[in-house]
């Protein structure tokens, strides 16, 4: 009753402070009082100081976020100037409707109504809408407009034309303008937009020569620069520049909030520096879901794959709820050591707190699974997705390729194109593997040539490498080889290797050697190329040859890793090395093994000792062929593992031949199916079949 008695009698001018003031400070109420007595003193004619009452009015219901009404009176305005546009325009931005701020632009320049033209502010409002809407050809009309008016001068207005063209992606308008002799020189914010556009561009040179004129300007930094940096420092793993970044963050007293934490964090993850990605995530106060996804990221990029997990109890101790990119990082690690069980435990926690629909927690959860030898789990997954990504498809086909299950990656492959997802390069890998594990020699020169012509996708080092595969499989060694001689591509080792291991396969000893040759001279110290090169040597006899070959690796510091296999049985990890002696149940496991050798000899198990690499008695060759990791861990699983459930094995190394053959029989005569991933593939052995159809 008061404030409505003052504004009686109060003054025009007194009117429009306490409007001002009821705008600021959002007294929507107490401004619709004044208005009132706006109305009430019924000013008849269209003045000069009407148009500022109607436009403080117009500012009073947007900063109160009643744009409808300011819309009204904006509408209903006989004469309007720049502040009336510039007032609604600003109310629009900050609500997020930007594409009415270009409306509004538009019907500006168009009506030229009393002169009422534009000034730096109404571009400045403009060009920060088509930032947020990514809206670069109005942006390059206000740019034009810019000239025409004479305003491209003014700093807020060169620093808005770097801004849109940066979140729009034209980076090189971008640092045209920067370069540009228009208006003063460049700040934080100008330099901040480019680089965070070269650094999403992947233009890391250039960032870096932006970041150098910025320190050579004096630039003032802020919390923004810091992180675009530390994105930057990342991406080209400069740990050097990084810790000059972290002191001087340090040295600028600037708050370690959690957004800063997090790049920090990722930033020395991405530099391989897990002891200071350490000592800032316990340094920080405040931790939040993004900080703790950040730490457990850094860990998964550096191989921790246990400590990544382990993060998930100390997470959950504090009372952090994680999110999907949580799960996201947390099912990766659990595929990077094939964690099943653990998997398990996680996919049951995603769909406890609702993320099953989440498609990066989809995509995760197949690629779980597959690494972790449960393919069929995987497809599960895939089938109950209700939105799937490119990404998706990938996972699944890539998947099932990787498990020798080529006609299944196929059909998803045919299931993807008709629902119209278009492929991309590493469908076409996942593709052209799967004719390579079915020696589809005419299919996968159909992909090659045709199909990713047809979808417009240059083919690569990969795809190429798996056309070599698909000759080699189907036993076209000399073809492989020409087509490696005559395809204009940079073949790498494991390219080569590929024909290498088929020589070894089929038995072309004088070819695989002349390709161990070619191989040694582009990396003399490939383990994997001397280990096949002895298994040649031994398989014809050639004792010389494997000595040679022992004395090269000597000679050249090159060791053989030893091989070890690993299961998992109820959240325990057993590992098992060649002798097997380490185990608390050694004599049980030796025993079993012996029991199952037994039982496979009735089926015509016949020891394979031809590629043992050592000039002993056969009697001494069998027995080392006996224990070789694999089959202790088998055996020990068959102890432990109770029937029909499948034996999940991984070797660090690739199977041998032995192994490879009585694992079949031990399916067979156990009625179990058994999965070992090793160095190569997948192998599901089942009634004594393998899905690599004996060639990997």
């Amino acid at each position: 009753m008061a404030v409505a008695s003052y504004s009686r009698y109060a003054s025009l001018e007194d009117l429009l402070h306490l409007l001002k003031f009821s705008a600021d400070a959002k007294y929507l109420n107490f401004g619709k009082t004044i208005h009132t007595q706006l109305l009430i003193r019924n000013q008849s004619s269209y003045r000069q100081s009407h148009i500022v009452q109607i436009n403080s009015l117009i500012n009073l219901y947007v900063k109160c976020s009643k744009l409808c009404l300011a819309r009204y009176l904006f509408d209903e305005m006989p004469i309007r100037n720049v502040v009336s546009y510039n007032a609604l325009m600003g109310g629009y931005l900050h609500s997020g409707e930007h594409l009415e701020v270009i409306s509004l632009f538009k019907n500006m320049v168009s009506s030229f109504q009393n002169d009422v033209l534009p000034n730096e502010y109404v571009f400045t409002t403009v060009l920060s809408a088509c930032s947020h809407s990514r809206r670069v050809f109005e942006g390059m009309q206000c740019h034009g407009y810019l000239f025409k008016f004479g305003l491209v001068f003014h700093h807020y207005v060169k620093s808005a034309l770097v801004h849109m063209y940066s979140k729009c992606f034209h980076v090189d308008l971008a640092l045209q303008v920067l370069d540009s002799e228009h208006g003063s020189n460049n700040d934080a914010f100008c330099y901040n937009s480019v680089l965070n556009a070269l650094v999403e561009s992947r233009r890391w040179a250039e960032a870096v020569d932006v970041l150098g004129r910025m320190v050579d300007d004096c630039a003032v930094w802020d919390n923004v620069t810091y992180v675009s940096v530390m994105g930057l420092c990342g991406q080209i793993r400069d740990l050097r520049l990084g810790l000059q970044l972290h002191a001087q963050l340090l040295k600028g007293g600037l708050v370690f909030d959690v957004f800063v934490g997090s790049m920090l964090v990722d930033m020395y993850g991405k530099c391989g520096d897990v002891l200071n990605v350490r000592k800032v995530f316990d340094g920080l106060q405040n931790r939040n879901v993004v900080v703790w996804t950040s730490v457990m990221t850094a860990y998964l990029q550096n191989g921790d794959f246990e400590e990544t997990l382990n993060l998930l109890t100390c997470m959950d101790q504090e009372g952090t709820m994680p999110n999907e990119f949580t799960f996201a990082v947390l099912l990766n690690a659990c595929a990077g050591i094939a964690a099943l069980k653990h998997g398990d435990i996680l996919h049951g926690r995603v769909e406890k707190l609702g993320f099953k629909n989440h498609v990066i927690v989809g995509n995760t959860l197949i690629n779980m699974y597959s690494k972790s030898g449960s393919i069929d789990s995987s497809y599960n997954v895939f089938f109950d997705m209700m939105h799937r990504n490119i990404i998706t498809w990938n996972a699944m086909i890539c998947g099932y390729s990787q498990h020798g299950l080529g006609k299944q990656a196929l059909l998803v492959f045919q299931d993807m194109v008709s629902t119209g997802e278009c492929p991309n390069h590493v469908t076409f890998v996942g593709v052209l593997s799967a004719c390579a594990h079915l020696a589809l020699v005419k299919e996968g020169f159909y992909y090659l040539n045709q199909l990713m012509k047809h979808f417009k996708i240059e083919p690569g080092l990969e795809h190429y490498t798996c056309v070599v595969a698909v000759l080699c499989r189907a036993g076209l060694l000399e073809e492989a080889e020409n087509f490696m001689k005559t395809t204009q591509v940079k073949w790498d080792v494991v390219s080569w290797r590929v024909l290498l291991n088929a020589c070894n396969v089929h038995r072309n000893y004088s070819l695989g050697k002349q390709i161990a040759e070619t191989i040694l001279q582009m990396d003399p110290r490939d383990v994997g190329t001397y280990t096949l090169l002895s298994n040649m040597y031994a398989k014809a006899r050639s004792w010389d040859g494997v000595t040679t070959i022992r004395k090269l690796m000597r000679e050249r510091n090159v060791k053989k890793e030893p091989g070890v296999s690993w299961l998992e049985i109820r959240n325990v990890v057993h590992v098992f090395a060649s002798d097997g002696s380490s185990h608390p149940e050694c004599i049980q496991i030796y025993k079993k093994v012996q029991i199952l050798l037994e039982m496979i000899k009735q089926l015509g198990y016949v020891p394979n000792i031809e590629a043992v690499l050592h000039d002993v008695e056969d009697e001494q060759k069998e027995s080392y062929l006996n224990y070789h990791s694999e089959k202790l861990a088998i055996a020990y699983g068959l102890m432990k593992i109770p029937s029909p459930a499948p034996i999940h094995v991984i070797k660090n190394l690739r199977i041998c031949d032995d192994c490879h053959t009585a694992v079949k029989l031990i399916s067979k005569v156990t009625n179990r199916l058994i999965i070992v991933r090793d160095a190569s593939r997948f192998h599901h052995f089942r009634d004594g079949t393998c899905t690599c159809s004996d060639h990997w």
